[in-house]
């Protein structure tokens, strides 16, 4: 469970970093013609939901399954596998 946000790291960074950096020009050209309506309120919606759905993937959710999940030990290695008990 620990490894896993580390893994993901780099490529969700990867990609979320560069859209929006794709998406910068489209969002900061305010005023220029053909992209009052489809230019630049779509690229901010694009631009605000990567950034929170990163957030949610690298912040919020390891931390919540750390908080309110439960591991199984194993008696072998002596760590948590991070697969969740159900019981």
């Amino acid at each position: 469970m620990l490894g896993g946000p580390a893994d993901r790291l780099l490529p969700i960074l990867m990609t979320s970093l560069l859209t929006n950096l794709g998406l910068l020009p489209l969002a900061l050209g305010a005023g220029e013609p053909g992209r009052d309506i489809e230019g630049r309120p779509m690229a901010v919606v694009i631009l605000g939901g990567l950034s929170t759905s990163m957030a949610l993937n690298l912040l919020v959710l390891p931390t919540l399954a750390l908080r309110f999940g439960r591991f199984v030990h194993n008696a072998r290695t002596g760590r948590n596998t991070g697969a969740a008990a159900i019981r």
